[in-house]
């Protein structure tokens, strides 16, 4: 497929989001269609916003985890999950998951040592790549979301990969609440 193929994929799956849910407002379809930076966008609607890392473990990929980054099972991926939020206002919860024979040195200290988003990194050390959006959904909530949101309210969640010299560096999820962002 190419980039245009993608880009109307996706176009077509807001579409039936929206039959299904009720028309999304344009920050909600912005959220969940770019292929930029969401750091950005979120730091132009909001100020400059933090991460707050929620989990960052390595582990060994397994089956589901190589399909989704092209490596082996087994080989060793660095599993995180952060929060994006303005002035401790969650905006968005995010797991990522980056197999570590891609990285060099100075990404993989940040990307633990510090809540640096992912779009930060990529930026602060110029790192070329691109973003593809995969798949874009609403999803029920769980108990873990609905405290950390403070919402009851279903899902707007989409996954993408980070390429980078044709390879998946990054793949991540990020989500956030239905009644979020609705009034941009």
């Amino acid at each position: 497929m190419n980039g245009k193929e993608i880009d109307a994929n996706i176009l077509n799956e807001i579409a039936k989001l929206e039959k299904s849910h009720g028309e999304l407002s344009n920050t909600q379809k912005i959220l969940l269609a770019t292929d930029g930076s969401v750091t950005t966008i979120l730091d132009v609607l909001n100020g400059k916003i933090s991460i707050k890392t929620l989990v960052q473990q390595f582990e060994k990929a397994n089956e589901e985890t190589a399909k989704l980054l092209n490596i082996k099972v087994n080989d060793e991926v660095n599993y995180r999950v952060v929060l994006m939020h303005k002035d401790e206002k969650p905006l968005i919860h995010a797991i990522s998951y980056i197999p570590l024979e891609r990285l060099d040195d100075n990404f993989k200290k940040d990307l633990i040592m510090a809540d640096m988003p992912i779009g930060r990194i990529l930026r602060k050390y110029n790192i070329e790549s691109r973003r593809e959006v995969n798949r874009v959904a609403i999803e029920k909530t769980n108990n873990d979301l609905k405290k950390l949101f403070n919402s009851d309210a279903d899902l707007l969640s989409r996954d993408y990969n980070i390429i980078r010299n044709n390879k998946v560096l990054i793949w991540i999820k990020e989500t956030f609440p239905l009644d979020y962002f609705s009034k941009q």
